[in-house]
């Protein structure tokens, strides 16, 4: 997928999770995680721009969203110790929210390129077979706009539900 199908993907995941905080009264908190959800949607393309890494490698890994989901996490340590303890979010710690972003954001990413017939090989590095659904081709532009409009409807849709509630 390319950008705009890649933000419909990271949308459509994030709908659920905006209408949980939504509905628990964390507008604020979903408003973050939607945010960051969006500035990491292209993260695995990094291996673009760093030579060696093979496109569609280890940035396309289960292992790489366990390691992004990692840092996230750590990153909720480090907020809590400047608060001077715990901080509960929705009745979720920040590490544990930390690392519930990052990896889900990177497997977000993971299933909009498993739409095309490239695939994604998940298990890398301890398989090499490659995972695709095959529906459409990356630079398909009906599919890119199609998942962007579906992503954006479904963070409405789930924003005006939790309201209605």
């Amino acid at each position: 997928m390319y950008r705009k199908g890649h933000y419909g993907v990271a949308l459509l995941v994030f709908a659920p999770v905006a209408f949980a905080l939504l509905v628990v009264d964390r507008a604020d908190l979903a408003a973050v995680t939607g945010g960051a959800m969006l500035w990491l949607a292209m993260l695995p393309d990094l291996d673009h721009r760093v030579p060696g890494i093979p496109h569609r490698g280890p940035t396309h890994s289960l292992l790489f969203a366990a390691v992004v989901g990692g840092a996230f996490a750590a990153a909720g340590v480090a907020l809590e110790t400047v608060a001077g303890g715990p901080v509960s979010t929705a009745g979720v710690s920040l590490p544990v929210l930390g690392f519930a972003t990052g990896a889900v954001t990177v497997l977000a990413h993971l299933l909009g390129d498993a739409l095309t017939p490239a695939g994604v090989n998940f298990l890398w590095p301890v398989s090499p077979r490659t995972y695709t659904l095959g529906l459409c081709r990356a630079d398909n532009t009906i599919a890119n706009y199609g998942l962007f409009a579906s992503g954006v409807f479904a963070v409405g849709a789930a924003g005006y539900l939790a309201v209605a509630v």
